[in-house]
């Protein structure tokens, strides 16, 4: 009978008290154990498996929590979870209330650093290094980082740093050519290419910037990573050990679909199988309403180019990239490059399309300034995810994007309602700005089956009159908006419904009529009340003097937890319930 090692690992000091021997019995069953639980709740398969035996050398031979290990993403942070005490809630992972599907400084001791964007783990590992120098405190300090994630510009500005600080820093590479979708680059090339750990000084990148580099070696080879892991904890100063992994490892189909097994949602734990569906007739995602009409765009107007920063599967510009590779590029993990590079082309009379999560334009909000809205640049940003998207949690959630590009001069800002108005926001872009545009759109299914209709140009900063009421008026911003409209014939409610179409320019005298017209007036956005949509028009308002009562709904000054998507709509008020309640209640 085998043993049953994982059920006795409550934190790493369990799993440094059995013998080297038992290990790989250990791998077998956290690997199993990932799998049954992600089988049933869905969650980030393909990472975690590939680092099973590298996350049991490492907490077996490093003394974690003295020893600070940093995972980079978090993707691949699961084995990591469950053998630092939350093994027995792991089945609550991604839940409301539970726990974190990516390392969370809160949640666990085991945890150093909050990591749900890439290529922050190195600056972070470098910054407790030092301070542990700094403090005189004798501790190692290890940031494990992907191949996709170590060619981002925050990852090298961290190792150009590092290779002349002296700190006592090991970044382990976990090389398995792949993020979430397939690396790119020169330097997946050079990595490819690196298959004897014998090039040094000029022939090595990582020892011409001051590191002392080691591999690559075979990350599933237990006793092997063992055995080097030891070797680097008995060094000090800046070190690079060069490891070697495949995604998905242990699941068949896993490894040959790693880009579908990145997150598979719900499969069949035994065959690994997922199972089939048949989509035809719902509605489609945003990001394929946006994916096939850059297409159809990009076919009648040879100046279109799309970009996007690594994720060409999750924002379908895998669709252009098919289509029309000579004018579809993957930048990898590089959101300040995809931009600036944008604005280039921009420059140069082409018509660029950059593709970025909401969140992840974050990263690059000088460019949006300075490279772009600065120089009236008619970029046009096509921001997925926006709004709650649930289960990744707090640093997922697009959220801010309205209020941060709010502020930027010159910027247009529209938030199509549905996949039609998408289209023709897109085709209105493509065909001649004077000022760069966002366009933003959330996670998921629109509510239109037929929604390729034919193309229509919208004005700039014009609204949407939806419904025309008494007293109460709703204005919304987005595809929430569909969720009002809904409500308000479902329930049949005397209320007016104005769908703003863009927070940027606003269309005043539409608003202007609104405050004649209304006693009361409720801003709806998926989006922070703080410098969004309702303090856009409760500003207006205030310059007209208007006296009615104003109610802005949205995301709540606080950072919005993980969890499925309605819950987190009822948590942060903006349900169809909490709507209801409202309306009544001025009624």
């Amino acid at each position: 009978m085998s043993k049953n090692l994982l059920s006795t690992i409550n934190d790493p000091s369990d799993l440094r008290h059995l013998s080297e021997s038992d290990l790989a019995i250990v791998a077998q069953e956290l690997r199993a154990f990932i799998i049954d639980i992600v089988a049933a709740k869905e969650g980030h398969l393909g990472a975690s498996l590939g680092v099973v035996e590298l996350t049991i050398a490492l907490h077996y031979v490093f003394h974690t929590p003295v020893d600070q290990l940093v995972w980079d993403v978090g993707h691949q942070a699961y084995g990591h979870k469950i053998l630092t005490g939350r093994r027995d809630v792991f089945h609550t992972n991604r839940d409301l209330g539970g726990i974190s599907g990516f390392p969370k400084r809160s949640e666990s001791v085991y945890d150093t650093f909050g990591t749900g964007h890439s290529s922050t783990s190195i600056s972070a590992a470098l910054g407790m290094a030092m301070a542990s120098s700094l403090k005189k405190e004798d501790r190692k300090h290890i940031a494990v980082v992907g191949d996709a994630s170590i060619a981002s510009g925050m990852a090298f500005e961290a190792l150009n740093h590092a290779g002349v600080s002296g700190a006592d820093l090991l970044v382990i590479l976990n090389d398995n050519a792949i993020g979430i979708d397939p690396s790119v680059g020169a330097l997946k090339y050079y990595l490819t290419k690196t298959k004897s750990g014998k090039e040094t000084g000029s022939d090595n990148i990582f020892e011409s910037l001051n590191f002392d580099y080691s591999g690559p070696i075979d990350g599933h080879d237990l006793p092997l990573l063992l055995e080097e892991l030891k070797r680097q904890k008995s060094l000090k100063g800046p070190r690079l050990l060069h490891v070697r992994t495949v995604k998905g490892k242990g699941l068949k189909q896993a490894e040959i679909d790693q880009v579908r097994y990145h997150a598979p949602g719900k499969f069949d734990k035994i065959t690994g199988e997922i199972p089939s569906s048949d989509n035809s007739k719902l509605p489609p995602k945003f990001q394929d309403v946006f994916g096939h009409t850059i297409v159809e765009l990009a076919q009648t107007n040879k100046r279109i180019v799309g970009i996007t920063p690594a994720m060409p599967t999750g924002s379908s510009m895998k669709i252009m990239m098919e289509a029309i590779p000579d004018r579809a590029f993957d930048v990898g993990i590089a959101e300040q490059h995809a931009v600036t590079l944008a604005a280039g082309m921009s420059t140069q009379g082409l018509v660029p399309f950059c593709n970025v999560y909401s969140t992840f334009l974050q990263r690059a909000y000088d460019q949006v300034i300075h490279d772009v809205a600065l120089q009236k640049l008619p970029v046009i940003f096509c921001l997925d995810r926006a709004g709650i998207v649930g289960k990744d949690g707090a640093t997922h959630h697009g959220v801010f994007d309205l209020a941060y590009l709010n502020c930027i001069p010159d910027m247009i800002i529209a938030a199509p309602m549905d996949a039609i108005e998408m289209r023709n926001i897109m085709f209105t872009a493509s065909q001649g700005l004077e000022a760069p545009i966002s366009i933003r759109y959330p996670r998921g299914r629109g509510k239109i089956v037929d929604w390729q209709q034919p193309f229509e140009r919208l004005e700039i900063g014009a609204s949407r009159l939806l419904k025309k009421g008494k007293k109460i008026a709703v204005i919304s911003i987005g595809p929430i908006g569909t969720m009002i409209q809904e409500l308000l014939e479902q329930e049949n409610l005397d209320c007016t419904h104005l769908d703003i179409r863009f927070l940027k320019p606003l269309d005043a005298p539409a608003l202007d009529s609104i405050f004649k017209q209304h006693d009361h007036i409720i801003t709806m956005e998926d989006g922070t009340v703080v410098g969004g949509l309702g303090s856009a028009v409760c500003d207006l308002a205030f310059a007209k003097a208007y006296r009615g009562s104003f109610h802005k709904l949205g995301i709540p000054d606080s950072f919005i937890e993980h969890g499925p998507t309605a819950d987190l709509y009822k948590i942060a008020g903006i349900d169809k319930e909490s709507v209801l309640k409202l309306i009544k209640k001025l009624s």
